[in-house]
């Protein structure tokens, strides 16, 4: 279907009309401050996205995950994140350095609703904190630290129409392998065998070095 075919929205009124006008109770469940139920989410969840903006409008939505609770509640307003070892690209960092705005959705598993938070970032290379960041020895080099301007929950409905949870829908085999799909598309100049074992069970040992 070419771009012909297309119907446009191009002003907020076309967008209430189609998609309608949210309920006052869900404009009215943002806050600014977190609550005793925000930081109980944010201790037992393991993994969030990080979503950046550069100033040019360049986009990034990056995972971050560690043991539970590895996002620290420094105060109501204040989360940090710390930063572990990773391909060092670092492009949702180099995004706040220019736009400091960022959104963050966190995920428990096997539950359908979300934590969601947006605010501003800034990048912190050391601070008494990091101790308390500590995983298997290592102390984060950078964390990445957001005051908090919105913190809500969001319902259940993506999760649910996907079945992301349910097991028995999932097909991780559906698609290439990680050795594959680095074969073909990053690193052809490497045998696929040695990028089997490379992305095998040992590739968990190097988690928390520096690659």
């Amino acid at each position: 279907m070419g771009a012909e075919t297309e119907e446009l929205i191009t002003a907020e009124s076309e967008l209430s009309e189609l998609l309608g006008s949210p309920h006052a109770r869900v404009l009215a469940k943002e806050r600014q401050r977190l609550d005793v139920l925000d930081r109980d989410w944010l201790a037992q969840s393991p993994f969030c996205l990080v979503a950046t903006s550069a100033a040019d409008g360049t986009c990034d939505v990056s995972p971050k995950g560690d043991p539970p609770g590895f996002t620290l509640v420094l105060d109501d307003q204040t989360i940090a994140l710390p930063e572990r070892p990773g391909n060092r690209r670092a492009d949702g960092f180099r995004n706040i350095l220019s736009n400091p705005h960022v959104g963050l959705i966190y995920l428990i598993p096997g539950r359908g609703d979300t934590l969601r938070i947006n605010g501003r970032a800034r990048l912190v290379k050391n601070a008494s904190f990091f101790d308390q960041m500590v995983v298997q020895g290592h102390r984060p080099a950078a964390a990445l630290v957001v005051a908090i301007e919105q913190v809500f929950f969001h319902c259940s409905k993506a999760f649910l129409r996907s079945s992301l949870w349910d097991s028995d829908t999932w097909r991780p085999t559906a698609v290439a392998s990680r050795a594959e799909i680095s074969h073909r598309l990053e690193r052809p100049e490497e045998s696929l065998a040695d990028l089997q074992e490379y992305y095998g069970p040992r590739y968990a040992d190097g988690l928390y070095r520096q690659p």
